[in-house]
C-alpha cells in the first residue's frame, strides 16, 4: 500500500473511534447501551443486520469459498435469506408482543419469560460463549486482511506481520466497542455497509476483472463447474443450512435488533432488507472476487484460499483506492465483531452479574460494568482468534456451539405449548454437549471417526436435542405452560 492508502485507512479508523466516543458520552441507561432506546429506523437496522451477519468474516470466508468452489459457494448465504424471511414472518410478531409487555434486553430474557431462570442461565452461557468465539473469528478476519494489505511489511517487536495485525486489529475493535455500545454499532454498521458495497461494486470487481484481462479470460482459466450452482455436495449444503439458518432464531445480536426496532412493521421491513442484501447481493459478489483471486494466485492451496481476496485488493487496486477498499472490508469486519462482542457482554452482564449479583445497581454502574466486561471479553476474543486456522472454521464452530443446544428449545418456546422448563434445560445440555464432544473427537481423530453421510456434528447434536426436548417435556411437565408467545 502507498502512503496515501495508509492516510485514508487511518482517517477512517479515527472516524470510527470518534463515533464510539460520541455515543460513550450519550449513553444514559442499559437500554441505550444494549438496544438503542428501542427506536432505530428500519432501513438503518436492516443494513446493520446484514453487516453483522455477513460482516468481514463471511466476506473473507466467501472469497475463500469462491476460490475453491466458484459460484456454488454462494449457497452459503442463501441460508441468510431463508433465515431472515422466516424470522420476519413467524418470530418478529411474537417477540415484539412480549417485548412491549416486559421490556427485554437479551435473548435469554425471552427464555426466562417462557421457561424459567435456569434455562435462561444455560442459554446465556451458550450464547455468550458462542459469540465470544464469533468475535474471535472476526478479529482473525481483520488480521488476515491487514497482514496481506496495510500491515504486510510491518513486523515490530520481533512479531510476524500476522501476529502484529492480530493484536492491532483486535485492539481497535475492542476499544471502539467498549466505548459506544449498540447505538454506535448500529449506526456505524449502516454507513460501513454502504462503504463496503460501493467499494465492491464500483471499484474492486471492475478493477479485478480488468487485471485478469476480462470475463472471457476468467471463463477460460477456471473449470466449467465454477460457473454453475450445482458444484456442491448435498452434505455440504445440508451442513450449511442446519448450522447457519437456525442462528436467526437464537442469535443474541438479532434479538437486540428486534428489541431496538419500534414495532412489528418496522422489524419485518428491516429483516426483509437484510435477507435480500445477503442473497443474492453479497453472496455473488464475494464468491466472484474469490474466483478472480484464483486466476491471479493459482499457487495458493486450499488452506491459503482465504488469503486470495486480501492479496487481490492489495495488488490490483490503484493508489488511493486500495485504502478505501481495505477500509470497506475492515468496516465489515468491525460491523460483525462489535455486535458479537456487545452480545457476549450483554449475556454476561445482564443475564448473570446484574441479575444475580447486582440487582439494585444504578444505570451508571451497569453501563460502566458493561464496558469493563466488554473489555475483558474482547481481550479473550483476541487470544481465541490465534487458535483458528481459517476464518470460516471459527465462524462455523461458533454457530455450531450455539445452535446445537439453543435452536430446538427456542423453537419449542415459540410453537409448542407443552415444551417444559426441564425438557428445555435437558435439551440444551445434551444437544450442545454431544456437538462439542463430536467436534473434539473429529479434531483429534478425524480419519478414525468419520460421521455418517458427511454431516457435521451439529446435525446430530440438534437431533438429540429434539428427542430430549420432547421426551423431557412429556415426562417433566410444567404446571402452567406459558402462552406468552402465542399471538
Amino acid at each position: 500500500m502507498h502512503a496515501l492508502d495508509y492516510i485514508v485507512f487511518a482517517l477512517y479508523m479515527a472516524g470510527v473511534l470518534s463515533v464510539g466516543y460520541y455515543h460513550f458520552r450519550r449513553n444514559r441507561s442499559a437500554e441505550d447501551y444494549y438496544v438503542g432506546g428501542r427506536r432505530i429506523p428500519p432501513t438503518v437496522l436492516g443494513l446493520s443486520i446484514v453487516a453483522t451477519d455477513v460482516g468481514g468474516g463471511f466476506s473473507i470466508g466467501l472469497g475463500g469459498v469462491g476460490f475453491l468452489m466458484g459460484l456454488s459457494g454462494s449457497w452459503l448465504l442463501f441460508t441468510g435469506l431463508l433465515g431472515a424471511w422466516l424470522s420476519a414472518v413467524f418470530i418478529i410478531p411474537r417477540i415484539k408482543k412480549l417485548d412491549a409487555k416486559h421490556g427485554m434486553l437479551t435473548y435469554p430474557d425471552f427464555l426466562r419469560q417462557r421457561y424459567d431462570g435456569r434455562v435462561a442461565m444455560v442459554a446465556a452461557v451458550l450464547s455468550g460463549g458462542g459469540y465470544l468465539l464469533f468475535t474471535g473469528g472476526q478479529i482473525l478476519a481483520g488480521a488476515r486482511l491487514a497482514s496481506d494489505t496495510a500491515l504486510r511489511e510491518i513486523a515490530p517487536f520481533g512479531m510476524t506481520p500476522f501476529t502484529f495485525s492480530l493484536y492491532l486489529m483486535g485492539a481497535i475493535i475492542v476499544v471502539y466497542t467498549v466505548m459506544g455500545g449498540i447505538k454506535a454499532v448500529i449506526y456505524t454498521d449502516f454507513f460501513q455497509w454502504l462503504i463496503l458495497l460501493t467499494g465492491l461494486i464500483f471499484l474492486a470487481i471492475p478493477l479485478a476483472v480488468r487485471e485478469i484481462g476480462g470475463l472471457a479470460v476468467l471463463r477460460e482459466q477456471l473449470p466449467d463447474e465454477f460457473f454453475t450452482l450445482t458444484h456442491i455436495e448435498p452434505a455440504t449444503f445440508i451442513n450449511w443450512l442446519v448450522t447457519i439458518t437456525p442462528i436467526w432464531l437464537v442469535g443474541m445480536t438479532l434479538y437486540q435488533r428486534m428489541y431496538a426496532c419500534k414495532g412489528v412493521k418496522e422489524g419485518r421491513k428491516a429483516w426483509y432488507i437484510a435477507g435480500l442484501f445477503e442473497y443474492p447481493v453479497m453472496a455473488f459478489m464475494g464468491v466472484f472476487l474469490g474466483m478472480c483471486a484464483r486466476v491471479l494466485y493459482p499457487e495458493l492451496d486450499a488452506d491459503q484460499a482465504e488469503r486470495g481476496l486480501p492479496m487481490l485488493i492489495n495488488d490490483v487496486l490503484p493508489i488511493g483506492i486500495t485504502g478505501v477498499v481495505v477500509a470497506a472490508y475492515f468496516s465489515a469486519i468491525m460491523s460483525t465483531a462489535d455486535s458479537c462482542l456487545v452480545a457476549s457482554s450483554g449475556n454476561l452482564t445482564n443475564d448473570m452479574i446484574q441479575r444475580y449479583l447486582l440487582p439494585n445497581a444504578s444505570h451508571k454502574t451497569i453501563i460502566r460494568l458493561s464496558q469493563v466486561v466488554t473489555l475483558l471479553l474482547g481481550l479473550a476474543a483476541i487470544l481465541l482468534a490465534g487458535l483458528f486456522v481459517t476464518v470460516l472454521d471459527a465462524i462455523m464452530y461458533a454457530y455450531a456451539f450455539m445452535v446445537s443446544g439453543l435452536f430446538v428449545p427456542t423453537l419449542g418456546a415459540y410453537f409448542w405449548r407443552r415444551a417444559s422448563s426441564v425438557g428445555a434445560l435437558l435439551s440444551m445440555i445434551t444437544g450442545g454437549g454431544l456437538t462439542l464432544l463430536l467436534i473434539a473427537l473429529q479434531t483429534h481423530r478425524h480419519d478414525e471417526l468419520p460421521l455418517p453421510w458427511g454431516l457435521d456434528p451439529v446435525v446430530f447434536g440438534m437431533a438429540l436435542s429434539a428427542v430430549v426436548l420432547v421426551a423431557g417435556s412429556l415426562i417433566f411437565t410444567d404446571s402452567n405452560p406459558s402462552a406468552n408467545t402465542k399471538d
